[in-house]
């Protein structure tokens, strides 16, 4: 994973609910979901709990978060103590998890493996997946390719490792052994992301976040995203 300002100002701002249609449409993914007390869920990447809390507290299932960034993981180890929550959250990376085969029924990515070495990841994910197990992702989708300076700029400021279209997304899940994939769109659905306030925020991440708003402003057309859902 590439160093990434845009992932400090995540962390120390704590937002939740970061990724395209937050967490009204990560809830509106669950309900075509067979999730019940037995499941099994991970979501990685999961930055200040949110979903997973919400897995925990509406369907009572089995969750375990993880993340890269250790102050997110603080943050989400605090939401679940203030909601007594049951869920295990651990410090780790989606390109190398510390868990056995076929461990989870269900896991979730929301715009995660845009960062990293997405075969690699795809891999762990179908690895650590029961068969049968469900594959959901939210994930940076690009309508067609980008001018090369643009390509460039927006790299290194969010620390992408790549850009993929619908159908190299697809054919990535496809070699990684994924079946039954299906691609959505729904831009109908939009929330508002929660926030964790760092104490002592440097004054640089405000102006990450203000770069941040503009490029998704000025580039909401060719920074597009898709919901994917596959089976193991």
């Amino acid at each position: 994973m590439q160093q990434s300002k845009y992932l400090d100002f995540l962390a120390e701002f704590g937002v939740g609910g970061a990724h395209p249609g937050g967490i009204e449409l990560t809830k509106e993914i669950f309900k075509n979901e067979n999730i019940n007390r037995l499941s099994r869920v991970l979501d990685v990447g999961c930055g200040t709990g949110q979903t997973a809390a919400y897995l925990a507290y509406t369907y009572g299932a089995k969750v375990t978060g993880m993340d890269i960034n250790p102050i997110m993981v603080d943050k989400a180890l605090s939401r679940m103590h203030s909601n007594r929550l049951p869920v295990r959250v651990l410090h780790g990376s989606v390109e190398e998890m510390p868990f056995p085969n076929q461990s989870f029924d269900i896991i979730i990515c929301e715009s995660v493996l845009s960062f990293v070495d997405k075969p690699k990841a795809l891999s762990e994910i179908h690895r650590v997946l029961r068969d049968g197990g469900r594959f959901l992702g939210i994930e940076l989708t690009v309508n067609d390719p980008l001018e090369k300076e643009l390509e460039k700029e927006i790299k290194e400021f969010y620390g992408f490792e790549s850009f993929c279209s619908k159908h190299d997304w697809v054919n990535l899940c496809k070699e990684a052994g994924f079946e039954n994939i299906r691609v959505k769109k729904n831009k109908s659905i939009q929330s508002p992301p929660d926030f964790q306030h760092s104490t002592d925020i440097s004054p640089e991440l405000y102006e990450v976040m203000a770069e941040h708003y503009n490029l998704n402003l000025q580039y909401q057309e060719e920074l597009d995203y898709r919901i994917y859902t596959c089976t193991k």
